[in-house]
């Protein structure tokens, strides 16, 4: 006898797919915390308040933990893959949400496709270097995003499960260093000066906190993934906490070890000395514990940017699906896969921007890191800095709507009122300072900020042709689907 298979898709995902573990790991891995530690850190350091930012990351994580306040509270009412974009449509209405929908789009692709840019070039290098393979940067990320295709378009858990995997050989592989520099006693000694007022304020805090603020993007993914996940209103909160606290923990742990192995009134200097500064975490490595751990970090360090790429490829689908099935684009991205009830569309989608961005940079002979990860990556940081602004307003609007509400005023008005400004600050110090963080000229940087003003009015022209159209629809945009 034979068993006919369901082959219909549907509109649901995969419900109770992931734990509190998983969710946490796929926070962490977008976050990329050895991509930030050897790659983004020391050029902020360099470029910010020098031995003073492990203090930077102190106070980057107060902020986020107001932020997470009133982001948790509102998820606990919201259950919606849309993220940052239900939660603005719920709090500020549909024409808000349509705009922070196609923002996000903008912001998570621009990430992911921005990563294969770092991950051509260090796999590129690491091949040539150990085994004298000379492949070129863009066969080493098509590569990569072919592998990306096939494990989002299939069951997320098999994503979470390859993620784990990668991000805790990345802890593993700096706390060791960060012991080694700990028990040698550093370059001079354990001290406390990173932490002093006047560390933290010498040298340009401002630039730093950009970097700071740019090393946590990730962590509010959590949200995206409330319809998977397994008890959403208890795991989705716990998820965001434990993430925020994880991350800002190991960068500041792993910071304050690195000033101290290298010397506070030193590594800025020392940093300022290199051909390329990301290449510094690899020479403590090779001073403070081995070379087999240098060759470990620098394999991870790939893996790394892969973790982030599958992340970032997930968090995205999930945007063009949420956006799909409540009709701000096209009905079929908001289908999902009859067998394992992913985004499947949505992550197809996804692949095909991310190759013809790709083969654009390719064609014109551009540098992988200098202008496509530069370029895409700090624009996506502009993205989910601006839709985090959004959302602390949302919040504010949304319980100032519920008269007998159980959230505390401290938590759903205070918090995100002073997390809201904080964020419209370094959104305003990001954009001030484009320039210096992407390295092309004030005009193309600028055009590229304009970017995110034009995705927005291309949101709202979306949500006002769904309002126009089917009216009840529009009113249901971002509303919880469990």
């Amino acid at each position: 006898m034979s068993v006919a298979l369901e082959t219909k898709s549907s509109t649901e995902l995969r419900q109770g797919a992931l734990g509190l573990g998983f969710i946490v790991f796929f926070v962490i891995s977008a976050a990329g915390p050895l991509v930030a530690i050897a790659g983004g850190f020391p050029i902020g350091i360099m470029l910010g308040n020098g031995a003073g930012t492990p203090s930077l990351v102190v106070a980057t994580v107060a902020i986020l933990l107001m932020f997470a306040a009133g982001y948790t509270a509102m998820s606990r009412h919201i259950t919606n893959a849309g993220g940052f974009y239900a939660f603005t449509a719920r709090g500020m209405g549909g024409v808000a949400g349509g705009a922070a929908a196609l923002i996000a789009l903008l912001g998570y692709n621009t990430m992911q496709i921005g990563l294969y840019g770092m991950f051509g070039a260090v796999c590129s290098g690491f091949l040539s270097a150990h085994f004298g393979i000379n492949a070129p940067w863009w066969a080493c990320s098509f590569a990569a995003m072919a592998s990306i295709a096939v494990l989002g378009y299939r069951q997320i858990d098999l994503s979470a499960k390859v993620l784990s995997l990668l991000v805790f050989g990345e802890y593993i592989v700096v706390l060791i260093l960060d012991v080694a520099i700990l028990k040698s006693g550093g370059a001079h000694g354990i001290d406390l000066v990173s932490f002093k007022p006047a560390t933290f304020l010498g040298g340009t805090p401002a630039i730093g906190f950009l970097f700071c603020f740019a090393s946590f993007i990730g962590f509010e993914a959590t949200t995206i993934y409330s319809e998977e996940a397994k008890n959403p209103k208890r795991t989705v909160p716990l998820a965001t906490y434990i993430s925020v606290l994880l991350i800002g923990g190991f960068y500041a742990f792993s910071l304050w070890c690195i000033v101290i192995g290298a010397g506070s009134g030193e590594i800025v200097k020392t940093l300022t000395a290199l051909s390329d500064p990301t290449t510094f975490m690899y020479s403590l490595s090779d001073h403070y514990a081995n070379r087999a751990l240098t060759a470990a970090m620098s394999v991870l360090f790939i893996t790394s940017v892969y973790a982030g790429l599958l992340a970032f490829h997930n968090s995205a689908s999930r945007y063009f699906y949420a956006s799909g099935r409540e009709g701000l684009l096209p009905a079929s991205l908001g289908r999902t896969h009859a067998l394992h009830n992913s985004p499947h569309i949505g992550s197809l989608w996804q692949s095909a921007i991310a190759a013809i961005v790709v083969l654009m940079f390719v064609l014109v002979h551009a540098d992988p890191v200098l202008t496509l990860f530069s370029w895409l990556t700090n624009v996506a940081t502009l993205c989910i800095i601006a839709l985090m602004t959004l959302s602390s307003a949302a919040v504010i609007a949304f319980f100032g709507r519920i008269k007998n509400r159980e959230e505390s005023t401290l938590r759903v008005k205070v918090f995100p009122l002073i997390s809201g400004v904080a964020l419209v600050a370094v959104l305003a110090l990001a954009v001030v300072n484009f320039p210096l963080l992407t390295g092309a000229g004030p005009l193309l940087s600028y055009s590229l900020t304009a970017l995110l003003p034009v995705f927005g009015v291309i949101g709202v022209i979306a949500a006002l042709r769904l309002k126009a159209r089917d009216r009840n629809a529009f009113d249901r945009l971002g509303s919880s689907r469990l």
